[in-house]
């Protein structure tokens, strides 16, 4: 059987045999205090909002957050901040983009010139990107680092895990029947990685009818308390869908918007 990078239980005498082999280093200008990964084991649960929230936020409190856009063939982080123009570098580094709120982030479409054409990059190219935008990158003085994820369990989740010493795992998923076995993928990952998971975020788990403001379920009950007690971990918060926000963020305005529903998670974060 091939190498399934968990040197934990691992019987060989690889010379990789300890898990921070794998781990590299970033410039040494930079001091990177927390790394966050934003997961889920499938698609359309809403990491890269729940990620550009969760930096907000933690910037309002004062702290210095970067985002690393890991999404490369579907990234849509820049967008939500309106962010346009490439990165520039000085031969040795590149310099993140900053927004208004000071939160820095590097993504691939801020690297491309048409952000329309498709990132057709094999693993390893993948791969290589993320690392390059670990330790390539000025982010100098940083207290959260968030990694928006893509979305699976495959070559990028993998080189993030093994690549990055992250410090915590955010799992997100959304109410439907298919999400315990979605999210068991993603935990599984995260504890074959040894990697803690901070908790489970259910994302657009209801929203409040325009006329009476009482809550509907439109994928039925949450499952925020049940999937988080199958798989052992803890239960943060069910968030609304709040279809306004879309215009927003279409507009490049995420900043914009006050989100006061991940104070939980923050919570969890700073705590860690």
């Amino acid at each position: 059987m091939g190498c399934v990078h968990n040197c934990n239980s691992c019987k060989s005498n690889c010379s990789s045999k300890n898990k921070e082999s794998f781990i590299i280093e970033t410039d040494k200008r930079n001091n990177i205090k927390k790394i966050i990964a934003i997961h889920s084991g499938k698609g359309g649960v809403g990491k890269s909002f729940i990620t550009c929230m969760l930096a907000i936020n933690l910037a309002k409190k004062g702290y210095k957050v970067g985002i690393l856009d890991a999404d490369i063939t579907g990234p849509s982080i820049p967008t939500a901040f309106g962010i346009e123009n490439n990165l520039v570098g000085d031969g040795q580094l590149m310099f993140p983009a900053i927004s208004k709120n000071n939160i820095k982030m590097v993504s691939i479409n801020l690297l491309i010139e048409d952000k329309t054409q498709p990132v057709a990059w094999r693993g390893p190219v993948l791969g290589g990107a993320i690392q390059q935008f670990y330790k390539d990158v000025l982010w100098e003085d940083i207290d959260f680092l968030l990694v928006d994820m893509p979305p699976g369990t495959g070559d990028v989740a993998l080189t993030v895990f093994q690549s990055l010493p992250i410090d915590g795992v955010v799992i997100v998923s959304t109410p439907q029947d298919l999400v315990s076995m979605i999210v068991g993928k993603a935990v599984n990952l995260a504890k074959m990685m040894n990697i803690n998971v901070v908790g489970l975020v259910e994302n657009m788990a209801y929203m409040n009818c325009e006329c009476c403001n009482n809550p509907i379920y439109p994928f039925g009950p949450s499952k925020l308390e049940n999937v988080a007690n199958e798989y052992n971990i803890k239960p943060i918060v069910s968030l609304p869908i709040i279809p306004s926000l879309n215009q927003k963020i279409d507009n490049g305005l995420v900043e914009d918007i006050d989100y006061p529903y991940l104070n939980n998670l923050v919570k969890e974060l700073e705590n860690l």
